[in-house]
């Protein structure tokens, strides 16, 4: 089965993807932005996206919000990864080793109290946190370490200086499993959707409203720009349900309140995992 994600092979794309289809034989399918994940399965090189959408520390992707949206694809499953960020080089290199630090800016600031420590030591920005680790490896780069998760360790053959340096231990970030609408599924207890309301007073609180009154808990929402210069947004829910709830009759009553309503997705809520 491929699996589409952003990032290398040894990112923590690739660990929430062995850890959703740990009873499948995955072939991960790298790609170096979301838009070119999701048009991966789009055209065929892959059955399943996966894509980040919030941290714990950082907080939401707006730009994946959109993006998801747009491409058409439904939400099919979410994981609850815990990150745990690692210092890692060439091997038989110690802390008082290193003058530069390359990862992704996430990374990095995920890293910030532990970072803060080190004195004389350069961070440097990068696009993917697995990638630094490789293009250390392959280029047999001393002085200079990366922020990663143990799996590119092991991929890269770097050595781990520091286990979970990450500043904040629930570290958590959520990622989303995509695919094509043909391949939705149609039950679970959380459903995202997406919809957008008036300038009237009380347009959105009308919305919420009607959820409570369906005892449906609203686990989050977020609004996005439309980008139309009108100063317009689309607001992102997620919804848990209970056995008793219709998806169809929920979606009759918020028709009322809102416009360009969507659902993005059905699925089963995920757990919280660790990397193994």
């Amino acid at each position: 089965m491929k699996i589409s994600i952003q990032g290398e092979k040894g990112s923590f794309h690739e660990v929430a993807a062995r850890l959703f289809f740990t009873s499948e034989v995955v072939e991960i399918v790298p790609c170096m932005t979301f838009d070119l994940t999701l048009l991966s399965v789009r055209e065929g090189k892959a059955a399943f996206a996966v894509m980040a959408i919030e941290n714990a520390r950082s907080g939401s992707i707006l730009s994946n919000y959109s993006l998801i949206r747009e491409s058409g694809m439904k939400i099919i499953g979410e994981i609850n990864l815990r990150i745990r960020q690692n210092l890692m080089a060439l091997a038989g290199q110690k802390v008082e080793d290193i003058r530069e630090i390359r990862s992704h800016p996430i990374a990095l600031s995920q890293c910030s109290e532990y970072l803060s420590r080190l004195h004389g030591v350069a961070l440097v920005e990068s696009d993917d946190t697995a990638g630094s680790a490789r293009e250390i490896s392959e280029k047999k780069v001393t002085g200079v370490a990366t922020i990663a998760s143990s799996a590119a360790a092991e991929i890269y053959g770097l050595e781990i200086i520091e286990h979970g340096i990450e500043t904040y231990k629930k570290n958590y970030t959520r990622f989303l499993v995509l695919a094509e609408e043909k391949d939705a599924r149609s039950d679970g207890n959380k459903v995202s959707i997406c919809f957008s309301t008036g300038h009237q007073p009380g347009s959105l609180a009308a919305v919420l409203v009607r959820l409570a009154e369906l005892d449906i808990n609203l686990s989050k929402i977020q609004s996005v720009p439309r980008l139309n210069g009108e100063w317009e947004y689309m607001f992102y829910a997620d919804l848990e349900l209970k056995p008793d709830h219709d998806i169809g009759l929920i979606r009759n009553v918020l028709e009322n309140y809102t416009t360009n309503l969507e659902v993005l997705g059905i699925y089963i809520k995920g757990e919280q995992l660790h990397e193994s």
